[in-house]
């Protein structure tokens, strides 16, 4: 998991968490992570990407609309944690305790 600031955009984002990437045989994202480059990434290391091309694409990639619609889940999960108020608002200032808080919500959200 990584922390940027909040102006910052999702490829930038991605580029941090580059060299952390696990393996995997798939991974599903948003139309925000739809770029040559993140795409490149991802298969240098093996991944197959399921990312819906931009709308004003010109030459648009192909995605499993299938296997898309399992993104659903991880939507579901963010949306349980942002039901937490401290992590929805970031109240704390320090990295280190924001990712304590999230860490803390998990544990909860998933002991219920």
């Amino acid at each position: 998991m990584a922390l940027t600031a909040g102006q910052v955009s999702d490829h930038i984002g991605a580029k941090i968490i580059y060299p952390a990437l696990p393996a995997a045989q798939r991974m599903i994202g948003g139309q925000r992570y739809d770029s040559d480059e993140f795409r490149a990434a991802l298969k240098a290391k093996g991944i197959a990407p399921c990312i819906p091309p931009r709308a004003g694409r010109k030459a648009p990639a192909k995605y499993s609309k299938t296997l898309y619609k399992q993104r659903h889940k991880v939507e579901n999960a963010f949306s349980r944690l942002k039901d937490w108020r401290r992590i929805a608002t970031r109240y704390d200032r320090c990295d280190d305790i924001f990712f304590a808080a999230i860490v803390i919500a998990v544990i909860v959200i998933w002991w219920i």
